[in-house]
């Protein structure tokens, strides 16, 4: 196998048999948490928030260890970086000293920069476009709440809310590139920019899925398979959320809206979550919620795409499955 350098920037960066490849290894990382330890020496992954995070910051920090290796957490104020240092002397500096790079950041073009001055993998662990690891996870939850990951392809998933934001534009790539019916829905002035729903009908049409883009949340959550939801606002927006919430109530997710859903349906939230708000307390701690797994999942996805991604940049054709 031939060393190649592959990121995980957004969620078609993995083509439809990678995504399964490392959705499988995920899966075995959760019935077996030291299943491969490929940074074992131990090897530094430099995992960078210039936003305040729980679950990636756990999920990260403790994958690489169970990994083998040395988590370097470091956050905005305590790097140059959130001084002013150019990205990529950043990238140069770190591409000498770690294997790879994990950043939580705002702008996408500071993980594509970051990137083009790497010579190891580096993850996208949220911007403001694109929320890949987390769609991940989700994909992990549906496959194992659904016999596995051959039967992802042809769910049909619903998401609503604010369907312009980076959870938005993942669910139409990532499940694209599974093959699924994605469906999401927002109010006017809350869609997705023309050119992710172009990329998600291209990719979903090689891989036998369909994209719908609606502003009905019932049609969009009508006989889907898994529903999901997002905050309406957005972090370091919560003092200005009396305003942006207002065109968001009817698309809460609620006893009513879910009932148009399957009756098995899946509730997923990336959370934080507002009960009351864009989800009710009846559905997110009811029956058909699996946002604990989903949760629990970041940490199983994330381990199998660092060590996927190691496989790639080593030619180490064992750690792909």
């Amino acid at each position: 196998m031939t060393p190649e350098l592959r990121h995980m920037l957004r969620d078609d960066d993995l083509n439809h048999e990678e995504q399964k490849q490392v959705l499988e290894l995920a899966i075995k990382f959760h019935h077996d948490r030291f299943y491969k330890q490929p940074f074992a020496g131990p090897q530094a992954v430099a995992v960078l928030f210039d936003k305040p995070s729980t679950r990636t910051r756990s999920s990260f920090s403790i994958g690489v260890a169970e990994l083998g290796g040395y988590p370097l957490v470091i956050d905005k104020s305590g790097s140059q970086l959130g001084r002013g240092e150019p990205v990529a002397d950043t990238a140069r500096v770190l591409d000498r000293m770690a294997f790879g790079v994990v950043w939580r950041t705002f702008g996408q073009d500071r993980v594509e920069e970051m990137a083009k001055y790497s010579t190891h993998p580096v993850i996208n662990a949220l911007t403001d476009d694109f929320h890949p690891c987390q769609i991940l996870a989700d994909f992990q939850t549906i496959a194992e709440h659904r016999g596995g990951v051959e039967n992802l392809k042809n769910q049909t998933i619903a998401y609503v809310g604010d369907a312009a934001n980076n959870m938005s534009n993942s669910y139409l790539l990532g499940g694209a590139v599974a093959g699924m019916n994605v469906r999401v829905a927002g109010p006017q002035g809350y869609l997705p920019r023309p050119d992710i729903v172009a990329d998600a009908e291209r990719i979903a049409a090689e891989n036998g899925g369909s994209i719908l883009v609606t502003t009905d949340a019932k049609e969009a959550v009508k006989d889907a398979d898994c529903v999901f939801t997002d905050t309406w606002v957005s972090m370091g927006e919560e003092a200005e959320y009396a305003i942006r919430s207002k065109p968001f109530w009817n698309y809460q997710v609620n006893t009513e809206l879910m009932a148009l859903a399957k009756p098995d349906a899946l509730f997923q939230h990336c959370l934080p979550a507002y009960r009351g708000k864009e989800v009710t307390a009846e559905v997110i701690d009811g029956p058909q919620s699996v946002v604990w797994d989903e949760a629990e999942n970041r940490l199983h996805a994330q381990k199998a795409l660092m060590t996927w991604l190691a496989g790639k940049a080593r030619g180490d054709e064992s750690l792909l499955a």
